[in-house]
C-alpha cells in the first residue's frame, strides 16, 4: 500500500493543525444550528459516527469528571483556574469533533459520492471517476485516515473509521 506524502515541517503541521481546530469549531455551530452539510440538493447522506461514537463518549464523560476531579487535588488557586480553562476547553473541543462527525456525512447524490470525515476530508467524486462500489469489510494495517493504495482492481481510495473501512470504491484513475 502507498500514499504520496511531503515531508511535514513546522508551518504544514500548524496550517493543518489550525484547520482542524476551527473546523471542530466550526462543526459544533453547524450542530448545534442543526444544519448538517449535504453538498448537492437531491444528495442522500449516510453517516459514519456510529462506530466511533462510543469510544468518543467515553472520552468525553471521562473529561467531564477529570475535570471536577483536578480542580479539588489541586490546592493552588490560579493552577485551578489554568486546570479549569483547559479542561473545560478540551471537553468542548471533544464535542465538537464529535459534532463534526455528525454534521459532515458521506452523501450520494446525483453528480456523485462524497467521501468525507469530519471537517477536514472531503473527497468529491464524479460516477465517471468510479470504476467499482463494494461492500467489503476490513481492517487497514496503517492508522491513517485517507489512504490511496494500488490493489488488485487498481487503484483504490480508502477513508478509515477506527483503521477499519466497509465500503470499497475502485477508481478509474489515482
Amino acid at each position: 500500500m502507498t500514499e504520496t506524502t511531503e515531508p511535514a515541517d513546522g508551518a504544514t503541521l500548524f496550517q493543518k493543525a489550525a484547520a482542524f481546530e476551527s473546523g471542530v469549531w466550526r462543526s459544533l455551530y453547524i450542530w448545534l444550528a442543526r444544519r448538517p452539510r449535504v453538498p448537492e440538493p437531491g444528495a442522500t447522506p449516510f453517516g459514519y459516527y456510529e462506530p466511533v461514537s462510543l469510544i468518543i463518549w467515553v472520552f468525553i464523560i471521562g473529561s467531564a469528571i477529570e475535570v471536577v476531579v483536578v480542580h479539588f487535588i489541586i490546592p493552588w488557586p490560579i493552577v485551578q483556574i489554568i486546570a479549569l480553562v483547559i479542561g473545560v476547553w478540551g471537553l468542548i473541543w471533544m464535542i465538537g469533533y464529535a459534532a463534526a462527525l455528525r454534521v459532515h456525512p458521506h452523501a450520494v447524490g446525483p453528480t456523485g459520492l462524497w467521501v468525507r470525515n469530519g471537517s477536514t476530508v472531503d473527497v468529491a467524486l464524479r460516477w465517471s471517476d468510479i470504476d467499482a462500489i463494494r461492500i467489503q469489510k476490513r481492517t487497514l494495517p496503517e492508522s491513517k485516515t485517507v489512504q490511496v493504495a494500488d490493489g488488485d482492481d487498481g487503484n483504490v481510495l480508502q477513508v478509515a473509521v477506527l483503521s477499519q473501512l466497509n465500503v470499497h470504491l475502485v477508481l478509474f484513475e489515482p
